[in-house]
């Protein structure tokens, strides 16, 4: 039996109200359950039209399930392991552009049409030049984005009530301006006009949002759940029970988007930020602080350092005591968010591979990591010794051929370059060459007041000790 709308007795046909921008796992277990949430709880009533952004993607099988799936939430509930299922009945349809262009820009006409989401990868907000308006479709997401608002602009005359609020959620800082200034780039190249871009301006909202949950997709015993359900789904998704959006926004943006009164975990504010620091410091900046020392000590997942007692120990106090003191949300906030990430770490249904993380390590230090470094420095007046001690070995473990280095080729080569001149002893030099790439970090970091000796020693102890050993010795100086 296959879930459709025919054997799915609770199926429910809503007005449509919201466009999305990509079919894929994430927004279908992040945007799609919140709207189910919202009509089932707070009233409000809507369903969504999705449009596949590129040429390959699921509408077809979405429309073979009339838009329904079985989303699984799983990790810790009350302490203890969980899962817990739901069929998902906010999609009303999928549309193919690649497929019917027309029918996709019949969809401006459609009044209800309020919300606007999108979630086409980082690389998706995008100004190409060589897209044209007469593309059927054009390459670019803003570029489609502007053929469709041009439809409603002249679908309904121009009246800026029936604009949008525009939310994408890609993983881009100030994703709503940066989309919205691709928009009035593709306006302008076009000569759409100024009453278009008026209305573009003064008709519709673009936010910037911050989202976070970790989404798994497809599950490895997806036939162990499907025989359990009774029937054959295969858009089945996974996914945490942690999420989190965080939306700025005008005010009356959250009295048309029920998020709060269906009791979800979304923040509509005025910057977000705070909020988006938060997320960096302490869940990316963890991830990237704990990769090297952990797959140094022969571990191969985030779960497996979690229930690790010194990696553990090491994240916490890298966490509470390193990262959180430099942040501006209240302390609360923070604490109750860090104690969710170590849940989510250690979440016994996600294998988080730590060599995954891995990749790029240089470049997200710098971002994730380095800016918490520097905060507690200048804050302290000495250096915080966890993340000095990841710093030293993110260095060890790029001059180690047997780690899953992952990164580019000019980084790679410097590394190389650098422990081929290693004598055993010269820990010093070391330290002080990789601190003082200016290409790598946007600095000097010899710079900083005693990073370079502080640095060289932790290294020494790591080659000399081992990295188990150096880590009981720095968390016993923490303490």
């Amino acid at each position: 039996m296959k879930l459709c709308k025919e054997t799915y007795a609770d199926y429910k046909k809503y007005p449509e109200k919201v466009l999305q921008f990509g079919e894929g796992n994430f927004l279908r277990a992040f945007v799609d359950w919140q709207i189910d949430r919202m009509n089932k709880t707070a009233g409000f009533n809507g369903s969504v039209v999705v449009v596949q952004p590129i040429e390959k993607g699921l509408i077809n099988a979405l429309n073979a399930q009339d838009g329904l799936f079985t989303l699984v939430l799983q990790g810790f509930k009350d302490g203890k392991p969980a899962r817990e299922y739901s069929v998902i009945n906010s999609i009303s349809r999928g549309v193919n552009p690649y497929r019917d262009y027309d029918e996709y820009l019949k969809l401006a006409k459609i009044p209800e049409l309020r919300f606007i989401i999108s979630n086409t990868t980082e690389a998706g907000i995008v100004f190409d030049e060589s897209d044209k308006f007469d593309d059927r479709p054009p390459k670019s997401f803003p570029a489609k984005l502007t053929v469709f608002l041009y439809e409603r602009f002249k679908a309904f005359g121009g009246d800026e009530s029936k604009g949008f609020i525009i939310i994408p959620c890609e993983l881009i800082d100030r994703n709503g301006e940066e989309l919205k200034k691709a928009v009035l780039k593709y306006a302008k190249l076009w000569n759409l006009g100024g009453d278009f871009t008026n209305w573009l301006n003064n008709g519709n909202t673009f936010c910037c949002s911050l989202v976070d949950r970790i989404v798994t997709g497809y599950p490895k015993d997806a036939e162990k759940i499907l025989d359990e359900l009774g029937y054959e789904d295969k858009l089945l998704d996974t996914a945490e029970f942690f999420h989190l959006w965080v939306i700025e926004a005008p005010d009356f943006v959250k009295h048309e988007f029920p998020a709060e009164q269906a009791g979800l975990n979304v923040k509509f504010v005025n910057d977000m930020t705070p909020y988006r620091e938060r997320k960096v410091k302490i869940l990316n900046g963890a991830h990237t602080a704990l990769t090297p020392v952990a797959l140094q000590c022969g571990l191969n997942t985030v779960r497996d350092a979690l229930n690790d007692n010194l990696l553990k120990d090491f994240i916490k106090g890298l966490i509470y005591e390193e990262i959180i003191p430099s942040l501006t949300l209240p302390e609360s906030e923070l604490k109750e968010f860090a104690e969710n990430v170590l849940e989510r770490f250690a979440n016994p249904f996600i294998e988080h591979s730590l060599s995954s993380i891995a990749l790029n390590s240089v470049s997200k230090f710098k971002t994730r990591n380095l800016p918490s470094l520097i905060d507690f420095a200048n804050s302290n007046g000495f250096l915080p010794k966890r993340l000095v001690f990841s710093l030293a070995s993110l260095i060890t473990f790029y001059g180690d051929e047997k780690m899953p280095l992952n990164d580019d080729t000019a980084v790679l080569e410097f590394f190389k370059r650098l422990w081929s001149g290693f004598n055993g002893e010269n820990f010093g030099i070391i330290a002080k060459n990789a601190l003082g790439q200016k290409d790598f970090w946007g600095m000097d970091l010899n710079e900083i007041s005693n990073l370079t000796e502080t640095t060289a020693k932790y290294i020494e102890k790591i080659k000399k000790s081992g990295i188990k050993e150096a880590l009981k010795e720095i968390l016993g100086d923490a303490k």
